[in-house]
């Protein structure tokens, strides 16, 4: 699935099931809904993709105490852009 194709995919009313769940994960973000997309975070604690899905959300709701943690966990560098800039980032490497 391209990036292009994924964004179609956010009209419908369920993610796509062939992509990664950290994948899943992002479309629930885009779609409001934080705390599906947090279950799919915590669901592999430990897995760099996870975590790092998991420092997103927490930036996104303002902790970045919290954030720090999991950008750490995953072994990644605190984004600085915009959230959206971030968003994007996460899907098309997990794509």
């Amino acid at each position: 699935m391209t990036f292009d194709q994924f964004i179609a995919t956010l009209s419908q009313p369920q993610p796509p099931t062939a992509v990664h769940p950290v994948v899943q994960g992002l479309w629930y973000d885009a779609n409001g809904k934080w705390e599906q997309a947090h279950n799919i975070a915590q669901s592999h604690e430990g897995e760099p993709r996870y975590d790092q899905l998991h420092a997103y959300l927490h930036r996104k709701e303002g902790d970045r105490f919290n954030a720090n943690y999991w950008y750490r966990r995953a072994g990644a560098p605190f984004f600085e852009g915009p959230l959206e800039e971030e968003w994007s980032t996460l899907v098309k490497q997990m794509l």
